[in-house]
């Protein structure tokens, strides 16, 4: 039953009908907890469930504004709270077991708690919210007020809870910290106090954290100055300055998963990495525990990570995620591991009953056990696992007794009716059912059968079967005869797209399929027919509803399809009509593919203009209802009586508000009378299906979870069961109030159908339990056969199951595909061949004709793409290639580009921006590079700088020299003497100027002044003590710099145009020295120098042709361009070649020249006379005077040749000497270069070295600054914090010393009474007042409430303290004890009874009195203790504060003295410093300065012994240099013979070309050369020959054009006179116009042509627009006519 729900439907007539809720089925999504002893409750959607655990009976509690947010309960008071999800939501809180609202709790949190805890003791309630607000707050929950609360924004929280023996503590912790809140009280104020808890590192070791604001007070470096906090060198001035930590300094912390309290106050906390802690409750000091390390057994788990605890006597039950619940036994600070009970899935909450004798574990996926502790400890499921979200419900036939529910997963459930309990469960993921086990099993694992997510079910009107569909496409038929062991008997496998929705018809004939690809099967429903497929019909993708009508005096069952229309906001239906016969005509309806034909279930089409989410057709087949997806209306639509034929559009008949909102679904009633709506709201509305009109609503689930998934009528309309969303809920929903027509009519119906299917169902049902029997009989024959299996051959097994796992599952539709392919081959085989035959012979065609063309002429030769039968298919392989090369040149591209950016940006960097270039200079001879100083410009800014800083320093230089003119001026001094002042003071001046500048280097720490820098403006390294000072210092120290590579620069420039020129010089004179080794005819190289790539680097930016090592890509067309041209040039040169007949014959006559030069002299030679190649013998007279004249030319010659060639040796060597001494010049001009970059290197240095020193004490004094701000910001926020403890501490005095008068007052009062007693009774004797007041001063003895022994064991907390509520239950149980002692039989004897009553009267005002007294004395002691807290605050900020300002004053010393001890840069030359291993002196305290005089004398007497030394040294080298040198001469000699013998050896080898060797061996080498001009000749004569042809071409065309040109003058000369005439004729008409005066005329005529092609133009643009519609109308009818083709399928 539910109880504490408020009324809905105020608005409805007393009377009328309404729908309540019957029981809700729901599973715990949060932790389940206790409310007393014996029951439980958690939440579920709307509603909070009780269960009591020994009757399992359910009570439902349902929160009216929506969905249940968080739960907590108080066991003393037996309330439970809970929060809606609403925007800014509310508190409830309702006594159980009455289900009353005790109260509402309404704050200011905007979205949602997340975290409710009440304390153990008094009316206490903290509740902590999430985003924006993050708050803490603790009510008072009987007063509904707010104590106290506190924000800590961004921080999120998965447990809090209260200190069960101390409510004044409260424990909130998540993942990253644990935090214990303390509630301190001061008479009626609340404040919330945190204490972070210090959690260990990961490992278990306590991290030990200074404080990181005066962590190094008293640190100094001797050298760099104080030691100052991170903090001051990041820069922190604020509250991050208090708690920053370098990232390295970071170590990661333990993760608390879980905590709980225990007796003594203290905390248990788990970690994620396996840790248990122990936190002391008063000084949060954290314990980590160690484990006891025993033998573990064999199938010990290891405990990771303790999900949850709960505290028991000597320890704590943890459970991880093994399934088991382990027992720790905690004894000091060490712990033991224990088994304690083992469950089936993960646990994830553990809690104990208020009396300990029960523990409550909950696993993971929802399941809840309660372990009973006793001599026999039980384990009892409350509640079975389940996903929770059930995708579909439905009704077992007849409806009245159980329902059916699928989840997501696969597990259908049979539930009673009557109070939702489950009665039995199968999953679909394993087959439990008995039926042929092992041969399903063996089926499933050799074919691969793996069943999907299941989505849909629907339960069997005419049998007790039910069909489930799922993900994969398969439809599992279920057997519920019996209720208590539901099997899976039948699998259909329709296709491999997911079943959308599987619905029966109303009389139970068929089963409709329906698919996400748009296939509706038709499927037999009885199970004696095997579940026959009947067929399929096609319709739009992504089925939405199907809607069936089947009457009882109808034999044809109408079915309806709602889909979508995709990239549109309308919708379509489809209407077709299965007859009752079917099953016997299948194969007759339906083609060879299964698909059930058109015309034989008369389908049409219809559409609506808008968006439908569900549609459902009425009984009469009349109207169509729909439910709108953008609007919130619900629509009737009237069919057309008339058939017709393609789509017929829809217009709504009936349209009414739906009052939904978001997507909805529409469901008919089982007799077709009531339309139910369901949406998004979580509101079921009932409806008449002819008005539309709402008689009833329900809110059964909340939009905060998306409201309502399904709902199902029972056959006779009495149960209605409503399944959420996402909230995992299952309501029944019963009616209140009815009866009338409605019941009347609903039960009629039901009793018709019930009795029209009663045979059905017979034979049905009796045909399952023989399926049933059969199967037990075949599960028994299997049994008794299974040991045979295992005993067979296992290779034979083995090839048996690999062929089986060969075997795959195909769907109905692709079996029935293959039937009809194999059909059509069967059927077409004959054609087949033929076409195979022909492709065959038609390839050798085409493989001839290919082997044909590559044996053809070039001309005659065919492309291979114009031997290609498959252009289309050639072409898409050719666009494919064409997009991979766009897309690979395109990623080139962008690849190039990328490089060429980067590039630039480098360039841009290190080149571009360079004002003077990075280059170096290398000498000729030696190993020697000189490098430059690459220099950027200046900017704008840094020049604006300088010059301000100088002309600072100017003006100061002027405010001195006045200063000294005022203090050294004499007023008596005339104008004379003042201007010969002047004069004198500039020549001083300029000497102290020259001083100065001329000052020693170890002064200015630099040799700066070596390069002509004035240093003159730099200030003194012994007053740099402000920070504009040390900054213009820097900036000058920049220009000096600047300068002293400006100079370098320029010497630099100066070398590099020498050795330009010198490289000049040594070309030009390489040129005479490659001529004098020529005509030498000597094998020596010239050496020629040449710039490197380091000197000259702008080469490097520029890419010659020779590095690139590729081929450059040539277009084809550029290619031939390119070729044509050679050829051409190739052809002038020939031609030019062959008329250069005077060159010829120099060449042959003279040799090319007209007279012998000098230097030709080497080569001429004597030709000998001819009678030479006769023997002497036979000379004449003649011949021999002619031969000794021919000798005595030869001899002068060779003289000649003689001299010639010693003057041009003499003329080398002195070329090549003044090359050798020029380069050398060079080279020792470059070695003095580079001394001088070294040493303007040095200057550098010694100038950055200031720089650093000058940056660095700007940078301590920022970092001081810095930290004496951070000071000064505590110490501002201390004095706040000061003034507020402060002002605490005085309110809490004023409030203590109210308190305590008011408490004086009162002790006063009960003493005044005391004594004025015997005052009151005088009148009575003195016995009987002694009496009276020994009776007045005695006190009632309460008896308290004794614990049970066991009880008192089991429980560890024992008695809690007190609380309000306690103490007003202690005043009550006192007053009541009054009331026996003020009865008349405790009257003394002999008392008057005025008197006793008198008496009875004071006393209870005595007693009142004293509680009083008791209760403020307890206040009093809270308010002191509060006091003493708030006094502890106050001093600890008053020691901070001091403790801040001794800080400060520390550091303002240590600033002093930092600004006074100045770091100083002093130039020492080599010598004066002798220091010994390099051990540098850093603390010179106890050094003293000495006359540099002194160290001079000393200096000149050691240079002296010294130079003696040195002259010995040196007539000692000269000896060792001679017997160096003349070695030195020996090897030369030696290399020299060396050399020799590889010249030598050289010459022997020397190598001969190709060509030498050819002219050498071929004897007929002329025959050869004269063939290859033969060939050249040849060619020659050719391409004359077709330039000549060209030609005349050329020719024939320029006459024929010629010819064409004439005609067109005599043409253009005829047109000229006709003009002419026809410009007479013209004039001579507009003359006669003029005189006639016809203007108006021609204006009516030009306005009515005007008038006509307006209209002609408008008839044009009308007729356009008409044939646009008209295509468009014509493409639409085309695609509909192609929509109802059917879909053939290719073979």
């Amino acid at each position: 039953m539910v109880q504490g729900r408020e009324r809905e439907d105020s608005h409805q007539v007393s009377g009328s009908p309404s729908l309540f809720v019957r029981w809700v089925q729901g599973f715990p999504k949060q932790n389940v907890q206790f409310v007393n002893n014996e029951t439980i409750c958690y939440p579920s959607g709307n509603y909070i469930i009780f269960i009591n655990i020994k009757t399992k009976e359910k009570t439902v509690l349902q929160c009216v504004s929506g969905i249940v947010g968080i739960v907590a309960t108080n066991i003393p008071c037996e309330v439970v709270a809970f929060s809606d999800r609403r925007l800014k939501p509310l508190i409830y809180i309702y006594n159980f077991p009455g289900m009353t609202r005790r109260t509402k709790l309404k704050g200011n949190i905007l979205l949602d708690y997340t975290l409710l805890t009440f304390s153990h003791c008094g009316t206490y309630l903290a509740s902590y919210s999430t985003l924006p607000e993050y708050e803490l707050a603790l009510w008072n929950w009987e007063s509904h007020v707010i104590l106290c609360k506190k924000s800590q924004p961004g921080v999120d929280v998965s447990q809090m809870t209260f200190n069960p023996m101390n409510w004044h503590q409260l424990c909130l912790s998540s993942s990253n910290a644990v935090t214990v809140w303390n509630i301190e009280r001061s008479n009626q104020e609340h404040y919330l106090k945190p204490k972070s808890v210090k959690l260990p590192a990961e490992d278990g070791s306590i991290v030990d954290e200074t404080d990181i604001i005066f962590t190094h007070s008293l640190l100094k470096d001797p050298i760099y100055g104080p030691v100052l906090p991170l903090s001051a060198i990041a820069g922190l001035v604020g509250e991050e300055a208090e708690t920053f930590r370098p990232k390295d300094d970071l170590c990661p912390l333990l993760h608390p998963t879980m905590h709980c309290w225990t007796p003594s106050s203290d905390l248990y906390v788990g970690c994620e990495e396996g840790h248990l802690l122990m936190i002391n409750g008063d000084t949060l000091k954290v314990t980590v525990l160690n484990k006891t390390e025993e033998p573990p057994p064999l199938d010990r788990r290891n405990i990771i990570t303790p999900i949850t605890l709960a505290y028991q006597k000597e320890g704590v039950l943890a459970s991880g995620i093994d399934g088991f619940v382990y027992s720790f036994l905690i004894k000091d600070s060490s712990y033991k591991v224990q088994d304690f009970t083992e469950v089936e899935e993960p646990v994830e909450h553990l809690t104990f009953s208020p009396n300990y004798k029960m523990l409550l574990i909950q696993t993971e996926k929802g399941s809840t056990y309660i372990y009973t502790f006793g001599e026999e400890p039980t384990l009892d499921k409350i509640l079975a696992s389940c996903d929770g979200n059930f995708q579909a419900i439905d009704f077992i036939t007849p409806g009245n007794s159980h329902f059916m529910t699928l989840t997501g997963s696969g597990d259908v459930g049979i539930w009673l009716l009557d109070d939702g309990s489950p009665v039995s469960r199968i999953s679909l993921n394993t087959l439990v059912g008995k039926i042929g086990r092992l041969h399903f099993l063996v089926q499933t694992e050799c074919l691969g059968v793996y069943f999907k997510q299941s989505t849909v079910l629907a339960c069997c009107p005419s049998s007790p079967s039910a069909a489930v569909g799922t993900v994969g496409g398969s439809v599992h038929f279920l057997d519920v005869a019996d209720v208590n062991s539901p099997r899976e008997v039948h699998k259909a496998f329709l296709s491999k797209a997911s079943v959308q929705d599987v619905i029966y018809d109303q009389r139970g004939m068929y089963l409709l399929a329906g698919t996400s690809e748009g296939y509706i099967f038709v499927i037999n429903a009885k199970p004696s027919s095997s579940f026959q497929i009947l067929g399929y019909t096609e319709v739009g993708k992504g089925v939405l509803q199907i809607s069936t009508v089947s009457l009882l005096e109808t034999d044809i069952v109408e079915v309806m399809v709602l889909t979508p229309l995709p990239k549109t906001d309308r919708s379509r239906l489809e209407i077709f009509t299965l007859p009752l016969i079917l099953p016997q005509v299948a194969a007759a309806f339906a083609d060879e593919r299964g698909k059930l034909r058109d015309e034989f279930i008369h389908r049409y089409l219809y559409e609506i203009e808008h968006a439908l989410s569900s549609a459902v057709l009425d009984f009469q087949s009349q109207r169509i209802f729909g439910f709108c997806s953008h609007v919130p209306y619900i629509c009737s639509y009237l069919l057309p009586k008339k058939e017709h034929t393609g789509i017929c559009i829809l217009k709504p008949f009936q349209k009414v508000q739906s009052k939904h909102y978001g997507y909805g679904k529409l469901y008919l009633s089982s007799h077709g009378l009531w339309l139910l709506t369901a949406a998004k709201g979580g509101i079921l509305y009932i409806r008449d299906a002819y008005t539309l009109e709402m008689f009833a609503r329900c809110r059964s689930h909340s939009y905060q979870a998306q409201g309502i998934r399904s709902l199902k009528a029972s056959m006779d309309g009495q149960d209605i069961l409503v399944n959420g969303r996402n909230d995992g809920t299952l309501v029944c929903l019963k009616w209140k109030r009815f009866g009338g027509v409605l019941a009347t009519e609903s039960l009629d119906h039901c009793l018709k159908l019930l009795t029209s299917l009663n045979t059905t169902m017979n034979e049905e049902s009796a045909y399952i339990r023989r399926m049933r029997r059969d199967s037990l009989d075949l599960g028994s024959d299997n049994e008794k056969t299974a040991s045979g299996i295992k005993l067979l051959n296992i290779d034979s097994s083995q090839e048996e199951l690999v062929s089986a796992q060969d075997m795959k599952e195909i769907s109905w539709m692709e079996a029935k595909g293959q039937e009809a392919i194999k059909k059509e081959v069967n059927q077409f085989s004959k054609k087949r061949r033929e076409i195979k035959k022909g492709i065959k012979a038609l390839a050798k065609t085409v493989q001839s004709m290919m082997e044909e063309n590559e044996t053809v002429g070039h001309i005659a030769k065919l492309e291979q793409q114009e031997l290609s039968l498959d252009l289309e298919e050639l072409e898409r392989l050719h666009d494919e290639s064409e997009e991979e090369v766009a897309k690979i040149r395109k990623d080139a591209e962008m690849d190039n580009l990328a490089k060429r950016y980067l590039a630039e940006l480098i360039k841009e960097e290190c080149w571009n921006s360079m004002a003077v270039k990075g280059r170096a200079l290398k000498c000729f001879h030696i190993p020697c590079t000189v490098e430059n100083f690459p220099m950027k410009e200046r900017t704008a800014e840094e020049m604006k700088e300088l010059e301000k800083v100088l002309q600072q320093k100017k003006i100061e230089t002027e405010c001195l020299k006045l200063r000294k003119e005022i203090v050294e001026a004499q007023s008596a001094a005339s104008l004379a003497n003042n201007h010969h002042e002047e004069d004198d003071e500039e020549e001083e001046e300029e000497n102290v100027t020259t001083k100065d500048t001329n000052l020693p280097n170890y002064l200015l720490g630099s040799l700066s002044t070596d390069f002509g820098v004035d240093t003159s403006f730099l200030s003194s390294q012994l007053e740099l003590h402000s920070r504009e000072e040390k900054i213009n210092q820097i900036i000058l120290l920049k220009d000096i710099i600047y300068k002293v590579k400006t100079v370098f620069n320029n010497e630099f420039n100066a070398a590099y145009k020498q050795k330009e020129f010198e490289i000049a010089r040594v070309k030009e004179r390489n040129v005479r020295i490659q001529e004098i080794i020529l005509d030498l005819e000597l094998e020596e190289t010239v050496w020629q120098p040449e710039f490197e790539d380091c000197e000259k680097p702008e080469r490097t930016l520029v890419v010659e042709d020779s590095e690139i090592t590729v081929s450059k890509h040539v277009k084809p067309w550029k290619k031939a361009k390119d070729e044509l041209i050679t050829a051409h040039r190739i052809e002038k040169w020939i031609t030019f070649q062959s008329s250069d007949m005077r060159h010829r014959a120099l060449m042959d006559m003279m040799g090319g020249v007209l007279e012998v030069k000098k230097e030709d002299i080497l080569r001429m030679v004597i030709p000998q006379p001819a009678f030479m190649a006769k023997p002497d013998a036979v000379w004449s007279e003649e011949e021999r005077k002619q031969f000794k004249e021919y000798e005595k030319k030869v001899k002068e010659l060779n003289e000649e040749k003689d001299k010639y060639r010693k003057s041009l040796e003499a003329e080398l060597k002195k070329l090549q000497n003044s090359i050798q001494e020029s380069t050398q010049a060079f080279d020792e001009h470059l070695k003095r270069l580079f001394e001088r970059r070294v040493k303007a290197e040095m200057v550098v240095n010694q100038e950055e070295l200031k720089i650093a020193n000058l940056i660095f004490s700007l940078l301590l004094d920022e970092e001081l600054n810095s930290r004496e701000l951070c000071l000064n910001n505590y110490l501002a926020r201390n004095q706040e914090q000061k003034i507020q403890t402060s002002e605490a501490v005085r309110n809490a005095k004023e409030d203590l010393d109210m308190y305590k008068e008011h408490y004086d007052n009162l002790l006063a009062e009960d003493k005044v009474l005391d004594r004025s007693f015997k005052k009151e009774f005088s009148e009575i004797p003195m016995h009987q007042v002694d009496l009276l007041y020994k009776l007045f001063k005695r006190r009632p003895r309460i008896q308290k409430q004794k614990t049970h022994q066991d009880t008192a064991n089991i429980v560890p907390f024992g008695e809690r303290p007190g609380s309000d509520k306690s103490n007003k239950d202690a005043f009550a149980q006192l007053m009541k004890a009054m009331d026996e002692l003020d009865n008349i039989s405790n009257m003394p004897e002999g008392l008057d009874v005025s008197v006793w009553e008198h008496f009875c009267m004071t006393r209870r005002m005595k007693v009142e009195n004293e509680q009083k007294v008791k209760q403020k004395a307890a206040g009093l002691m809270e308010m002191v203790t509060f006091l003493r807290k708030r006094v502890e605050e106050d001093e600890k900020v008053q020691q901070n504060i001091e403790k801040v300002f001794r800080e400060l004053i520390l550091l303002q010393e240590e600033k002093v003295e930092f600004q006074l001890n100045l770091t100083i840069q002093i130039l020492l030359k080599q010598g004066q410093v002798e220091l010994e291993n390099f051990q540098l002196i850093l603390e010179y305290s106890d050094a003293i300065l000495i006359n540099k005089n002194i160290i001079e004398d000393l200096n000149s007497v050691i240079r002296a012994q010294g130079q003696k030394k040195v002259t010995s040294m040196v007539e000692s080298k000269d000896v060792h240099k001679g017997i160096f040198q003349i070695e030195w001469e020996h090897k030369k000699m030696e290399m020299e013979m060396e050399d020799l013998n590889q010249k030598a050896w050289d010459i022997q080898m020397l190598f001969f070309s190709r060509d030498r060797q050819k002219f050498l061996n071929e004897p007929q080498y002329e025959t050869l050369i004269g063939i290859q001009i033969g060939v050249m000749e040849q060619t020659i004569a050719v391409l004359d020959k077709t330039h000549k042809k060209n030609v005349e071409n050329c020719k024939k065309l320029l006459k024929k054009l010629g010819r064409f040109s004439n005609h067109k003058d005599v043409a253009n000369y005829t047109l000229s006179c006709n003009l002419r005439e026809e410009l007479v004729a013209v004039s001579e008409r507009r003359d006669i116009c003029n005189a006639i005066g016809s203007k108006l005329t021609c204006e009516k005529i030009a306005k009515e042509r005007y008038e006509n092609m307006m209209q002609q133009q408008k008839l044009t643009n009308i007729s356009k627009q008409q044939a646009e519609q008209i295509s468009i109308l014509q493409a639409e009818v085309e695609r509909l006519r192609m929509r109802t083709f059917p879909a053939l399928v290719p073979m």
